[in-house]
C-alpha cells in the first residue's frame, strides 16, 4: 500500500503505512483516547501501542497499556495523542526523542480559545525533532488500504476519493455518505486547525498518490497569503491533472463566520474571493455535505459531457415539467431532438397521454422497462444530447403487478427487470446517465424497493439522487468542470 511519494520533501509513508500506532491518553473514556482504541482495536495490523500512566501496567481491550512511549524499544512512526492541550508539549518532547516522524493532536484549546502561546510552543517541540503534526483538534488519518480508521464501522474497502477536511466530524460523516453515493476511500485526513500540516501538503500528496482520482475539501480558512498562494497553485495542478477537487468553503454567512473562529481560530474570508479562487483553478466550488458526496459519485461512475444539452425521461406531464424547470434553473439545456430520433420513438411509444419531444413522457408505457431501455438508447444515439437524466420511483413497483398481469406480462419483478433493462442501457449508451430516484411514499416496503434498486444501479455504475435539484446541481458543476478543462486545453483527452 506504500506509494514511496514525496510531498515537499515529505516522505508520507509511514503516515499512510504505519509500521506501529501509539496511542497516548488511551483510556475507557469514548470522548478521549479510547475513541481511538476502540476504532483501531482488532482492525490495525501492526503493532498498536497504548500510553497512559494512570492505568500502566494494566490491559486495555486486550492491548497492554504502558506508561510512557520511552518504555518501547521498536519504532513507532505514528502517534495519536489524544491528551489536554496544556501537556502536548512536554509529551512531543517524548514523543520527539523516540523519533516519531508524524503526530495527530486530538486536542483543542489552542489558537481557537486564544491561547496562541500554548500553540507556538507545541510548534517549536515539533520543529525541534522534526515531528509533522496533523491538527490540533481533529482526528487524524482513514486509509482502509492500511487499516488506519477515525470512525467506528467505516468501510474497509478502499477506494479512489481522497479528502482533506479541517472538521472531524464532516470528515467522518462524509466518509459515510460517500459510500451510500457508490464512493470509496482512498484516505482522508481530518487536519482540524492546521498549525503545521495543511491542505497544500496533502494536496500535493495527492495529485501523486496513484489510488487518488477525485478529491474532496472541507476549508474553513487558510492560515496566511502565502499558503494560499500554494493552495491555489496545487489545486489547479489537480484539476489539470484529471483529479477534480471539490471544495466546500463553509462561512457564508455572519453565524458561520463566528463559528469558525470558536472552531478552528480562523478567519472565514471573503465569499467572493473564494468564488474567484473557484474559478481561476478550476474546482468544483460546493456548500454542503450532500452535494459534496454525490459530485464525487458522479465524477466516479460515470464522465463528464460535452455539453450541456440534456435529454429527460419522465412519467406524467407535469413531472417532466417540473423537471424541466428544475434543471434550467442550474444551466441547462434541454435539447431539441432531431426527427430522425422522434420517428424512431414513435414506433414503440403510443399518441395517447405521451410526447416524444424532448422532455420524454411516457405516460402509462413507463411502467414497461422495455420501453424505458428504448428510450435511453434513443436519447443516447441522438447527436443533440450529451447526458440523460431519467426519473424512476421504484417504490411503486409493487402497485403495478396486477397491471402487468393484465397486459400479458405474468410473474414479472419490476425491480428486477428495471434494473436488467438499464444495465443493459448503460453497458451499450456513450453518454453520461443519471437517475433521479423521487421519494413520493414512506414506508418500509418502499424504503426496501428503492434501497435495492439504487444499490444495484451504484453496482452499475450509475449515479442515484434523490431530488432533481441534486441531480441539476452535479451535472451544472461537471460541466463547468469541462468548461475549464477545455478553456486549457485539456478536453477531451489527448
Amino acid at each position: 500500500m506504500s506509494n514511496s511519494i514525496e510531498s515537499n520533501g515529505i516522505n508520507f509513508d509511514r503516515l499512510f503505512s504505519p509500521r506501529a500506532i501509539g496511542i497516548i491518553g488511551a483510556s475507557h473514556d469514548p470522548a478521549g483516547g479510547g475513541f481511538f482504541v476502540r476504532c483501531m482495536k482488532e482492525k490495525f495490523r501492526g503493532p498498536l501501542y497504548l500510553f497512559n500512566p494512570r492505568i500502566s501496567g494494566k490491559e486495555l481491550y486486550g492491548y497492554k497499556v504502558f506508561s510512557s512511549i520511552l518504555e518501547i524499544s521498536d519504532p513507532i512512526d505514528y502517534v495519536i495523542l489524544a491528551v489536554p492541550a496544556r501537556i502536548c508539549p512536554k509529551l512531543l518532547e517524548e514523543i520527539g526523542q523516540k523519533k516519531v516522524p508524524f503526530v495527530t493532536i486530538f486536542a483543542s484549546g489552542f489558537r481557537e480559545v486564544g491561547n496562541e502561546i500554548l500553540e507556538k510552543e507545541t510548534l517549536q517541540v515539533a520543529k525541534k525533532y522534526n515531528i509533522r503534526i496533523i491538527g490540533p483538534n481533529c482526528i487524524g488519518v482513514y486509509n482502509p488500504s492500511s487499516n488506519l480508521y477515525f470512525g467506528y464501522d467505516q468501510s474497509r474497502k478502499a477506494g479512489n476519493f481522497g479528502g482533506i477536511f479541517q472538521s472531524g466530524g464532516n470528515a467522518q460523516n462524509i466518509a459515510q455518505l460517500a459510500v451510500s453515493y457508490g464512493v470509496f476511500i482512498s484516505k482522508f485526513l481530518s487536519i482540524g486547525n492546521a498549525l503545521d500540516l495543511a491542505a497544500p501538503e496533502f494536496l500535493e500528496y495527492f495529485l501523486k498518490d496513484v489510488h487518488t482520482k477525485i478529491i474532496g475539501l472541507y476549508l474553513e480558512n487558510l492560515r496566511s497569503i502565502e499558503q494560499g498562494r500554494k493552495f491555489i497553485d496545487i489545486v489547479k495542478k489537480c484539476n489539470l491533472s484529471r483529479k477534480p477537487v471539490i471544495l466546500w468553503r463553509a462561512g457564508y454567512g455572519e453565524a458561520t463566520k463566528k463559528a469558525i473562529l470558536s472552531h478552528t481560530g480562523g478567519l472565514a474570508g471573503n465569499n467572493e474571493i473564494w468564488k474567484a479562487v473557484a474559478k481561476q483553478t478550476g474546482c468544483s466550488l460546493v456548500t454542503n455535505s450532500t452535494v459534496l458526496a454525490a459530485l464525487a459519485s458522479a465524477f466516479k461512475l460515470t464522465h463528464l459531457p460535452e455539453t450541456r444539452n440534456v435529454g429527460v425521461i419522465g412519467i406524467g406531464g407535469g413531472s417532466t415539467i417540473e423537471a424541466v424547470d428544475i434543471l434550467e434553473n442550474y444551466n441547462l439545456k434541454i435539447g431539441s431532438l432531431t426527427e430522425k430520433t422522434i420517428k424512431k420513438m414513435r414506433r414503440f411509444i403510443p399518441d395517447v397521454n405521451t410526447n416524444v419531444t424532448n422532455p420524454i413522457d411516457l405516460g402509462g408505457s413507463g411502467i414497461r422497462p422495455d420501453v424505458y431501455y428504448r428510450s435511453l438508447l434513443s436519447l443516447d444515439r441522438d447527436p443533440n444530447i450529451s447526458a440523460i437524466v431519467f426519473i424512476k420511483d421504484p417504490e411503486r413497483f409493487g402497485n403495478f403487478s396486477a397491471l402487468l398481469e393484465e397486459m400479458g406480462f405474468k410473474g414479472v419483478d419490476l425491480n428486477k427487470e428495471f434494473i436488467r433493462y438499464i444495465s443493459k442501457a448503460k453497458s451499450i449508451c456513450t453518454k453520461p446517465m443519471f437517475c433521479v430516484m423521487l421519494k413520493i411514499n414512506e414506508g418500509f416496503e418502499e424504503y426496501k424497493s428503492r434501497y435495492k434498486f439504487k444499490l444495484k444501479l451504484l453496482n452499475r455504475n450509475v449515479p442515484v439522487f434523490e431530488t432533481l435539484e441534486l441531480a441539476g446541481e452535479v451535472l451544472d458543476k461537471m460541466n463547468t468542470y469541462r468548461e475549464f478543462l477545455q478553456k486549457h486545453g485539456k478536453f477531451p483527452k489527448t
